[in-house]
């Protein structure tokens, strides 16, 4: 990770379900913690959760770690979220803002959190929604708060001054941490930070760009002439 990343207040949360990629990225000391959810597992390869999660979990003992639950119906997703609590002490649960019918989950959020579950609610986008889960959430239990700010942003809608506003609130609760999900650039990183917002996941195409962090833009402009020049005549094109 670049030195200019490293002077950032915002933590960086790798984003993934490659078990190889996390623990990697878990030993290099590049991240602060790891998120996961259902659609990435499935996109690599996942097809036993307690297998994969366990696995994880042997090697990452002390950085937070998200695992989703699944179900939706809401007496079936306490059961998987007080079984994923059990998997170990740097667990967090993440629990949607809504299940597909649009019922919202903070009575099952209230109840966990008040337990002294870790929640991570995720799928979170308006700041009625943040005010909601606010309400639900135990300021005696850890939390973190996911508002989806980059799909935010690609609605039309400038995520910065959302986060900020979602920052006001989720900062009442002093166990309460508010995560930009989504990021689609390295800018991301630094509006996350500039905003105040307390973490961003970063997927790991995203991560590798880390050192063009403070790049001079001279050098890579030349390096881009480069790229062009390389793949031209590597293609053999040619005009005449």
């Amino acid at each position: 990770m670049s030195e200019a990343l490293k002077k950032l207040k915002v933590k960086i949360y790798a984003d993934g379900a490659d078990v190889n990629s996390m623990k990697r990225a878990y030993r290099e000391g590049l991240v602060k913690g790891f998120t996961t959810n259902p659609t990435l597992m499935k996109k690599a390869g996942i097809t036993d959760y307690k297998a994969f999660a366990k696995d994880v979990l042997r090697e990452i003992t002390e950085l937070p770690v998200s695992f989703e639950v699944f179900s939706d119906d809401f007496d079936q997703m306490e059961k998987e979220a007080r079984e994923i609590a059990s998997w170990g002490k740097n667990v967090y649960v993440k629990i949607p803002v809504t299940n597909t019918k649009g019922q919202s989950s903070a009575p099952l959020i209230r109840k966990l959190s008040a337990e002294g579950v870790q929640l991570n609610v995720t799928a979170v986008f308006t700041l009625e929604q943040v005010r909601e889960i606010m309400d639900a959430l135990s300021p005696k239990s850890r939390s973190v708060v996911s508002v989806f700010a980059g799909r935010v942003a690609d609605t039309g809608v400038d995520p910065v001054p959302h986060m900020k506003a979602a920052l006001e609130l989720v900062s009442k609760n002093p166990n309460a941490e508010l995560l930009w999900a989504s990021p689609r650039e390295m800018l991301n990183i630094i509006q996350a930070d500039a905003c105040g917002c307390h973490i961003i996941t970063v997927v790991d195409d995203i991560l590798k760009k880390a050192g063009m962090v403070g790049m001079d833009l001279r050098e890579l402009s030349l390096e881009t002439v480069k790229m062009f020049y390389r793949d031209a005549t590597s293609s053999g094109f040619s005009i005449n």
